[in-house]
């Protein structure tokens, strides 16, 4: 890597490495999290997060309409603010167009948008239009919260249970069978829709947040504790491996998955080999559920009361490692790191 740093590019540092250095112009009490918690009020926090979407590389003709676009991008933020335990209360758009695109299709974009807020009762409160060489979408949205009852990023503890609220994989599974329509043949049509429908259409795990904290309340009360059970996570649209090693990096821990326990979709099975499931569950990212790291008791009452999918993976450890093991022999040990997934630069 050259060292001198008026050549130095971002793609010689990549993603994570420019990440580091943008967040020293950053609050470090403030940043570090799926969304900034700002204090407005002594019982309330503003939660906001920002997430971008940009042609070629977020979506395209070929696997998405312009409505599903809207819906994606939507839901990509609404998922952050539930993996910051925010109720949501809107939302502004910032798009970029060449003057080429259709009236049509922006119109389908917003719709796409306002149909998956609407499920949620959240308006779009303004935005701003500019030119751009390329379209882009940029999404604010804004979320409000107890400060008890926010999740962050820093707060896993040793032998906590790692929880996902889902499976994982489905949508990397629907993108190839967009790019890649032969390799769908064997499936049946109710499948192929499942997984085209989950890289679409995500659904962001807002529905989970009430039924967390009245678990935790009732787990609290049961064992008379005087401070609340800690709730640490974040949602895994980068991928789960991603989610599991980014919770453990600022939590200064590490973990042991079972890969066994990832829930994988029903359609998987007799279409792809157990590495490529494997794959597509660790790295295939935008499966929008949420990693959550929380004491054995109400992880397992958790996974009951949600079901579809939801299981607990594996636990927290005071390593500094996170390690994917293999109960059944079958799969390697090997230890995960964040260069295995997807990195912008």
């Amino acid at each position: 890597m050259n060292n001198d740093l008026s050549s130095l590019r971002v793609r010689d540092i990549g993603e994570q490495g420019l990440l580091e250095r943008l967040q020293r112009f950053c609050p470090p009490d403030i940043i570090g999290d799926d969304g900034a918690v700002l204090v407005t009020d002594p019982d309330k926090r503003l939660i906001v997060t920002t997430d971008m979407l940009v042609e070629g590389v977020h979506f395209s003709d070929v696997t998405t309409s312009a409505q599903d676009a809207g819906w994606r991008a939507a839901a990509a933020n609404l998922s952050d603010l539930a993996a910051m335990g925010a109720i949501p209360m809107g939302i502004t758009v910032g798009l970029g167009l060449t003057g080429d695109v259709t009236v049509d299709w922006v119109e389908g974009l917003y719709a796409g948008m306002t149909e998956c807020l609407a499920k949620y009762h959240i308006p779009i409160v303004g935005g701003d239009i500019v030119r751009s060489p390329i379209t882009t979408l940029a999404i604010t949205a804004f979320g409000q919260s107890h400060p008890d009852l926010i999740i962050r990023r820093s707060t896993a503890q040793v032998e906590d249970a790692i929880v996902l609220t889902g499976v994982h994989g489905a949508s990397r599974g629907g993108l190839e069978l967009l790019l890649h329509p032969e390799i769908g043949q064997n499936l049946k049509t109710e499948a192929k829709t499942a997984l085209i429908t989950a890289h679409q259409r995500p659904h962001p795990r807002l529905d989970v947040l009430p039924i967390l904290w009245e678990i935790v309340e009732s787990q609290c009360k049961i064992q008379n504790l005087r401070s609340k059970i800690t709730v640490t996570g974040m949602d895994s649209s980068d991928g789960l491996a991603d989610a599991i090693l980014q919770i453990c990096r600022a939590s200064q821990v590490g973990a042991v998955i079972e890969s066994s326990q990832i829930p994988l979709p029903a359609a998987f099975e007799g279409w792809l080999t157990a590495e490529k499931c494997l794959e597509y569950a660790l790295y295939g990212g935008e499966d929008f559920e949420l990693v959550l790291c929380l004491p054995i008791e109400p992880a397992l009452k958790l996974v009951e009361y949600l079901g579809n999918g939801a299981a607990i993976i594996g636990k927290i450890t005071p390593s500094s490692k996170v390690i994917l093991h293999d109960e059944k022999g079958k799969i390697p040990h090997r230890v995960l790191n964040l260069s295995q997934g997807f990195q912008h630069f």
